[in-house]
């Protein structure tokens, strides 16, 4: 079972250690310009810097945090993002648990009507699971990032409400 709570500022250090690379950082925050090295500091002011911002941890049976997602109002939508499991947590279903839950929050509000999100076109397991969940590609955003040298196609993603509820 997973559960999401209120990101705390003291999560900060437990979700700065499941990045461990400049490429799993951009992987994870898209274009939020965070530095590398990454520095738990940078994520605590980051959420801290929107009020729009509802980042969430999520958390085992135990209580122990697993994953890491941020939902953000933007009108009728939300947007999902800076999704990210634990290494230690990945392949024992923590990551669509979250996703879930994080869509009953976004839904929660009457006032929305689709969830959206971005996810880079090579991250085909993510990309899996988010079709799983019901979303479906709206737009390509082609050579979005530069890492290494090489350019990464965005992909952004949707899931109606009626989507949702049907699923």
């Amino acid at each position: 079972m997973t559960d999401l709570r209120v990101f705390e500022p003291t999560d900060a250090p437990i979700v700065a250690s499941w990045i461990d690379s400049e490429e799993s950082l951009v992987v994870w925050s898209g274009k939020a310009a965070f530095s590398w090295p990454f520095d738990p500091r940078q994520l605590v002011a980051f959420h801290a810097a929107d009020p729009t911002r509802r980042p969430y941890v999520a958390v085992d049976r135990g209580g122990a945090p697993v994953g890491h997602l941020m939902l953000r109002s933007t009108g009728g939508a939300v947007r999902l993002g800076m999704v990210l499991v634990s290494p230690a947590a990945r392949g024992r279903g923590h990551g669509e648990a979250m996703i879930v839950a994080g869509l009953a929050e976004a839904f929660a509000s009457p006032d929305v009507t689709s969830v959206e999100l971005g996810v880079y076109a090579h991250n085909a397991g993510a990309m899996r699971l988010y079709e799983r969940l019901g979303f479906r590609a709206e737009h390509v955003d082609e050579r979005s990032v530069s890492i290494g040298g090489q350019w990464w196609d965005s992909v952004t993603m949707r899931l109606t409400r009626q989507e949702w509820q049907e699923s």
